[in-house]
């Protein structure tokens, strides 16, 4: 199923609730959650207390993407803050299969997430064990930036593997993902799409929401 998943790193900060709640009316389906160390990528951004406090706020499914070098030491934070998925990064200093069982444990479900040079192979050992994989269409760290086209091939082979062993896999894009360029993330095989600035800088969000969707079910080859 085609879902879109709102990046909080681009609302306003000074209303971080009412901006969480315009996308939910807008016809988010996801709401992600940028977490980042300062270490890990070159930037700080929220963390648990954050999460917590917009739990409180809503029920929508909330999408934590950990972008910090040692995910396991967290899960049960932010998965007792309101998680609903927790993604962290292959390249962090967590084990992988520890990670995901921690994940699992504390009763959400469990992605792995992969840099641009980071080859699709990597996650192969794990897709039996995962409800989802992020492939990073900008290097993590910051919003803005743009589309990175060349790492569709990737998430072609990440859907190929999958439907080889009859795997079904929610496959997520992350980074500079806009109206046009959806389509292409859709055909190559996802059908969760991340996107900042796009939803939150549009005149009309709800509309933005509705034709990013259209356009991603429009193009999606699974």
């Amino acid at each position: 199923m085609i879902k879109i998943s709102p990046s909080i790193l681009s609302c306003d900060y000074s209303k971080i609730g009412e901006e969480l709640l315009r996308m939910e009316n807008s016809g988010a389906d996801w709401i992600h959650f940028d977490v980042m160390d300062g270490h890990f990528v070159p930037n700080i951004t929220i963390g648990v207390p954050i999460v917590k406090s917009l739990r409180e706020v809503s029920d929508i499914f909330f999408d934590v993407h950990l972008m910090i070098s040692h995910p396991l030491k967290f899960v049960d934070a932010f998965a007792k803050a309101g998680a609903d998925l927790i993604t962290f990064h292959l390249e962090s200093e967590s084990d992988v299969r520890q990670t995901v069982d921690a994940i699992k444990k504390a009763g959400c479900k469990a992605a792995v997430s992969i840099k641009p040079k980071t080859p699709a192979s990597e996650v192969f050992e794990y897709l039996d064990i995962l409800d989802m994989i992020l492939v990073m269409s900008v290097e993590p760290g910051f919003g803005g930036q743009s589309f990175m086209a060349d790492m569709m091939p990737k998430v072609r082979e990440i859907r190929d593997e999958c439907n080889a062993r009859g795997i079904e896999m929610d496959i997520q894009v992350d980074g500079g993902i806009d109206d046009k360029n959806i389509s292409d993330a859709a055909r190559a095989g996802a059908n969760i799409f991340v996107s900042g600035n796009t939803i939150f800088s549009a005149n009309d969000s709800a509309q933005m929401i509705s034709l990013l969707k259209k356009n991603a079910q429009q193009a999606y080859v699974g």
